[in-house]
């Protein structure tokens, strides 16, 4: 969906222009209207939090560096990070850094966000406050947010809309409002992952 790998087949289309096909700078200002959180926030290890913010801006904008500064400070705020701009990515911790990568994500004001499990590899705690940042940035900022997750906790607290693909076969299993695919789905797997339910076919048989 963000144009990493062409697709097997089928498109991505984004306020009309078509990502699979796009080349050159129509690509560019496509791949610009949408920000990215990788899922181990993949931030600079060289650069501070600060500089990390501030590479979109670097990077697709003329603005004066003094007001690259200011944004990526605004963003930082934004995402609870002000305190922590001139601080190296190893002094943060695993919620902040992720913190950090929405901020960086955010910089040049899209109007989409992916976040890849942007729970894995937290605790219980910094999930919820990643799940709550989310919430807020969606319903203040007004961003549509994308998110790959397998935390039912995260899904049920955050999701508006709910698209299970499966591997095996290779499409779409079921969509919906989490809820309603936790209590009507029809489908057995679909029913046990929303529920967290085991399956009594892989437990343990007495011998």
């Amino acid at each position: 969906m963000i144009g990493l790998n062409p697709p097997r087949s089928g498109e991505v289309w984004l306020e009309g222009s078509n990502l699979i096909t796009a080349e050159g700078d129509e690509r560019l200002e496509i791949l610009r209207k949408f920000g990215v959180m990788y899922q181990s926030g993949a931030l600079f290890g060289s650069m501070t939090v600060l500089e990390n913010v501030r590479l979109p801006l670097d990077e697709f904008t003329e603005l004066p560096e003094p007001l690259k500064e200011l944004v990526a400070l605004a963003k930082l705020k934004m995402v609870g990070l002000g305190n922590a701009a001139n601080k190296m990515p190893s002094e943060l911790s695993g919620g902040m850094q992720k913190r950090a990568a929405i901020a960086r994500a955010m910089a040049l004001d899209p109007g989409i966000l992916f976040l890849d499990e942007p729970s894995a590899g937290l605790d219980p705690i910094t999930s919820a406050g990643i799940d709550l940042l989310v919430s807020g940035l969606a319903r203040h900022v007004g961003i549509t947010f994308v998110i790959v997750s397998h935390e039912l906790a995260s899904i049920y607290a955050i999701a508006d809309r709910v698209i299970m693909v499966d591997c095996q076969s290779q499409g779409i299993v079921a969509e919906g409002k989490p809820a309603d695919l936790r209590e009507h789905a029809t489908d057995p797997w679909v029913h046990r992952f929303f529920n967290r339910e085991a399956d009594a076919s892989h437990s343990v048989q007495p011998t």
